[in-house]
């Protein structure tokens, strides 16, 4: 991999700049159909590559950025703080935050790849999803069923130490589905008790990316809504001890925080 460090955004934060008036800008807004459009492109031509075996993490970041781009034509508005965080600790690190929308499955490759190798923890169904399967596999990511938490747990133990071991970070959402609304309740530990057993910090992250809603016949195409401002904020590296409980809450606490912040 040949990457270079801050090639999208600079090293502490990123805020998107205000869109110039104008016709075609006025069009572009929450224009759902135009998005349509530009997504279904880059899926398909990114499936083709992965499918022939030519989607490195190098492509997988610079299409990632392609799909963070045509969110802000649209009308997106991304605030970003923190990403000295992304590279602070010189070992592999568990990303560990909420989960609201497919925005940042999308857009957290060009986030964090640029800076570190990285793959995520992901559900069954979307490894065998008939657009997004071929490309999540290229990842090599972490699988689970959300059905069977013993089995869940052992997957992510014994999958998350052999990537960690090899150099590369890992993003996992430890709630058991997106959801606009965060419970803590439904934040499980599994990511701060990989992070204890493979001997790595964490890097908590919060967001808020209600932006692109959910879509009533195909999930990942839902409206676009200019109004609600997209969010994330990565915290400092930190290491688990003892049974992790009291990092756990430590993540929740900065997700609650940054939520409320960002009202």
């Amino acid at each position: 991999m040949n990457l270079i460090p801050e090639k999208y955004f600079g090293s502490h934060s990123y805020q998107s700049p205000v869109r110039k008036p104008g016709l075609w800008n006025r069009f572009l807004q929450g224009n759902r159909v135009w998005f349509t459009f530009r997504f279904a492109y880059i899926v398909l031509k990114t499936r083709k590559e992965a499918r022939w075996g030519g989607y490195d993490t190098k492509a997988w970041s610079d299409s990632s950025y392609y799909i963070f781009r045509f969110i802000e034509q649209t009308g997106g508005r991304f605030h970003i703080t923190g990403l000295e965080n992304i590279s602070k600790s010189g070992k592999p690190v568990l990303f560990i935050g909420n989960h609201m929308s497919t925005l940042e499955t999308m857009v957290l490759p060009c986030i964090i790849a640029p800076f570190r190798e990285v793959t995520f923890v992901v559900k069954d169904s979307l490894v065998r999803h008939p657009l997004f399967g071929d490309v999540m596999k290229s990842r090599d990511p972490i699988v689970v069923g959300r059905k069977d938490p013993r089995k869940d747990l052992e997957a992510v133990m014994n999958e998350g130490t052999k990537i960690l071991s090899e150099g590369r970070s890992v993003i996992i959402f430890p709630q058991s589905t997106r959801s606009l609304v965060f419970k803590p309740e439904d934040f499980n530990s599994l990511g701060v008790k990989l992070a204890k057993k493979a001997g790595v910090d964490v890097v908590p992250f919060a967001l808020k990316t209600d932006f692109w809603g959910q879509g009533r016949v195909i999930k990942e195409l839902g409206p676009l809504d200019p109004e609600k401002h997209i969010y994330f904020s990565f915290g400092e590296p930190f290491s688990v001890t003892g049974s992790g409980k009291y990092e756990n809450q430590r993540i929740i606490d900065f997700i609650q925080a940054s939520l409320r912040e960002w009202e």
